[in-house]
Order: C-alpha cells, then structure tokens, then sequence
C-alpha cells in the first residue's frame, strides 16, 4: 500500500504521470483552470511548488486517468476490491440476504484490511490547539463560486450509536479562518451521522482530512455497503490496514499517513447559506442551508501537500474515480442481482445520471425487474436513467448500446417513468432538489411471452467459409 501522497507522488513521477509546475500560481482560479485544461487533454498529475502566499504545494488531477489510479491502488484488478467483500459477505455471514446486510460489520474478521492504531506518526509532525482554514491554499475555482471550497478533503465521524466508522467526500465551504460549512447530502453517511446527533441535542465529532494514503482517499468516495467501517474498505481496496492515530481535540483515529487534520465539531442545528459552487454536472448547484463545522485543532506534517480537485463538465479527474468504483463495486451488484453480466455508469452522465446493465434475460419482465432492484440498492437509488439491455450487447461501446434501443425497444412499452422518487440533489433538471422522476429503458430483445409476436432475423454470415476466406486473406487486400 502506498502510506501518504509524498510516496504516491514519487509513484507517478517514476511512471511518467506527473509534472512540477515552479512558475507561481495563485489559488484562486488559476490553479483551477490550469488544472481543467490539463485534465481534459488527458494530461499528467500536476504539483505546483510555488503557489502564491503559501508555502504549502498543491497536488491535483493525481487520480486523473485509468492509469494512475492503478498505481495509487496497486492493482488493475479493480473487480478484486468488490469480489473480496462479496466473498466474505458469502461464506463468512449466516442468512439471507438481509442477514448479509445486517452483517457487514463482522468483515472486521479480515485481520490483515484492519486499521492498527499507532501512538505517532507523520501527521503528528506538528500539533496545535490554534489553526486557522486561511494558512491552507485552499482553491476558488469558479468565478461565481460562493468563495474558497475544499474539494477533496475526507470528512470523519463515526455513526453516534454502532461506532462504525466514515469518511466523506464532502464539498466544505469556507466560511472565515475557523468555520467550514459541509455539503453532506441527505443520503449520505454524515449526514445520516448528523441526524442522529440533531436528535440527541449532540454536536458530530469530525475531523477533515487532507490526503493521506490513496486507498483511503478512494474509501471516502466510495459508496460501500451501510454498515461497513470505510477504514476496512480501506484496507480492501489498498490491501494492508492503514495505520490510524488519535486526533487530539476530538474523540476520533484518522490515518497517520494524512497530510493534515483539521479536527472540530460539526453542528447539526448551526445551518448558513452554502453555495452557489460550479459542479460535476456543468452547472452551479444553488445556495441551499447546510450544517457549519468549528474548528478546535490542527494535526499536520512539517511539510504537507495540499491535494485538491476540480469539477466542471465531465469528463474530469471524477470520472477515472467512478470508473474504478463502477469496476469494484461490479461483484457487489451481482451478488444481489446474479443475472446482472456488466454495468456501467458513463461518465458524460455524472454517473448519478445514467446507468447500463446488461443481463442474462431469462424470463419476461426480467429487466423491469432489474431496474426496480437497483433503484432500491444503496447509492444506486439515486440513478435517474437505467437502460437494461441483453449480454450480447457491451454496456461500453454507446454505438451498441444506442443500437439496441433503437432496435428492441419499443418507447409506450418499454419505457418506465417513476413519477415521484429520490435523486441526485446535484440534479439540475429535478423540480425539486432531491425529488425528481426516473425513466427505465427495457432495451433487450421481446419474444411471444412478452407479447412480441413478429419474426425478426438479424444479420449474420450466411456463410461462414466466405467469412473465413476474407480473414484469411485480409492482409492482401491492403485494407
């Protein structure tokens, strides 16, 4: 596993992936909009090392393509992450499916994904009881941006009544030297956190965490299963413990190879304006209320790296996230949709937007089926668009995909519109934030029991020595 964002830096160097920048830069805007341009004509990671009024460098766009996520994750298996979890989920928990739910907890068994807790380590470099958000670079990255937003920091907390504990990647606006505001979702892990504090009279203990190993990093934007601890999905996907240590002002372990820790508390009943911020979906998501974060204390290296992201129109370095997770998280969405053969989530869709699934259709009304199941799974029920097509057809290519809609679907039967369900508060086009409709498209092939009584034959070779002959002889036509 690689520890802390120092060794994935040397990491992507040593590949050809990254690229100092020694000419001063400013924060606001520029870095951003340097950062965009890079990432759309699929260039490099990139470290500036002079960034004006700091002494701290910035890291971005380090997870920016298929291959520097391999790197940071050790692995081009991604599939291996979710299959690990399916397994144990498999032979290690007793009952049904809701038992395997209720159960995730006990993936704790996997001794060697744990997190071991340490007394010190690099973060702990520099402690202090006096921290102010204004000595971070933190970036602007729209000119009708509210202000300054961290946009890749870890928010912790731990779930007030089982412990288990999260770690979000949650957009936090900065407010003054000592206060953050946190865009949790509704659906989201801290927000649930939130709630249940709100109702105790309770603040979140919380620590916002910048960098640190990127197994972590990825664990923070991934949506695992209810109940699993993301410090062990951690371990999973990175495939050692990461080593945590206590914060010093709250009650909480963050990762020893972090960056920096800004700890605090967050208050539930403490809500301000958050917004305007230019998003993912190419749009500024407006001013909504959401909750403020204090901040008691710092934990940091001598010499910490900032690492921070942009967004905008897809496709940006949140693209090469989501395919990874998409890839991962594969295994999972089998294991309680077995005839589920591939899925994607493109990224032009900002994957809440659009999914494709293919299955192994064997009775009618199976892709209805399918379409209900995942909007009822987890983060997936967020998903506006599902289309549903056979295993023949690769989720992938969107030639094959538009072919198969075009071909074997039929819009008054086979569209689904749910006129009234949860979305993607980020959705622009929703009439309210967070409740909107979804349309499912059953793209796979009709027969008799579905009352597609035509006799429909496609194209194929007629003859398969004609075909052969052409192979063989391919090179001599100079084609």
């Amino acid at each position: 596993m690689i520890e802390d964002l120092g060794g994935l830096v040397s990491e992507l160097e040593k590949a050809g992936e990254l690229k100092r920048i020694a000419a001063e830069v400013d924060r606001d805007l520029e870095i951003p909009e340097i950062l965009r341009r890079v990432t759309y004509a699929g260039g490099p990671a990139v470290l500036f090392e002079n960034v004006r009024g700091h002494s701290m460098p910035v890291l971005g766009n380090a997870f920016g393509s298929v291959r520097r996520m391999e790197i940071a994750l050790g692995t081009s298996d991604f599939g291996a992450i979710g299959e690990k979890i399916a397994s144990m989920a498999r032979t290690e928990i007793p009952g049904g499916i809701i038992g395997k739910i209720k159960g995730l907890p006990e993936l704790s068994k996997m001794g060697s994904a744990f997190p071991k807790e340490v007394g010190s380590g690099p973060v702990t470099e520099y402690t202090s009881g006096e921290a102010s958000f204004e000595d971070i670079p933190v970036t602007k990255s729209w000119p009708d941006d509210a202000g300054r937003f961290i946009t890749f920091g870890m928010l912790a907390t731990r779930h007030p009544e089982t412990g288990v504990r999260n770690l979000g990647v949650y957009r936090m606006q900065v407010v003054d030297g000592r206060h953050a505001i946190i865009h949790w979702q509704p659906h989201k892990r801290g927000a649930d956190h939130g709630s249940i504090s709100a109702e105790r009279g309770a603040k979140v203990p919380a620590a916002i965490i910048i960098g640190g190993p990127p197994a972590a990093v990825f664990a923070g934007v991934a949506p695992v299963p209810e109940g699993l601890d993301k410090y062990l999905f951690a371990g999973i996907a990175g495939g050692s413990g990461i080593r945590t240590v206590r914060c010093r002002t709250v009650d909480l372990d963050v990762p020893a190879g972090a960056e920096i820790v800004l700890e605090g508390t967050v208050d539930p009943s403490d809500l301000r304006d958050e917004g305007p911020f230019g998003d993912h979906t190419g749009y500024y998501t407006p001013v909504e209320r959401y909750p403020a974060f204090t901040l008691t204390g710092i934990m940091r290296r001598k010499s910490p790296i900032y690492l921070t992201t942009v967004v905008g129109k897809p496709v940006l370095e949140d693209a090469y996230i989501g395919k990874v997770i998409e890839r991962s998280f594969l295994p999972l969405v089998r294991m309680f949709h077995p005839e589920v053969a591939d899925f994607a989530m493109p990224a032009a869709g900002w994957f809440q937007g659009l999914a494709i699934v293919s299955i192994r259709k064997r009775y009618p009304g199976q892709a209805r089926k399918v379409m209900m199941g995942l909007w009822g799974t987890g983060q997936l029920s967020l998903t506006k668009n599902i289309i549903v097509v056979d295993d023949d057809i690769n989720v992938h290519d969107h030639n094959d995909v538009i072919w198969a809609v075009t071909t074997r679907a039929d819009p008054a039967r086979d569209t689904l519109i749910i006129p009234r369900a949860p979305t993607d508060t980020l959705d622009p086009a929703s009439p309210l934030p967070g409740l909107g409709s979804k349309m499912g498209i059953d793209a796979t092939q009709k027969d008799a029991s579905e009352g597609y009584g035509r006799e429909v034959q496609r194209l194929a070779v007629a003859d398969p020595g004609t075909a052969s002959l052409v192979t063989g002889r391919w090179k001599e036509y100079g084609l």
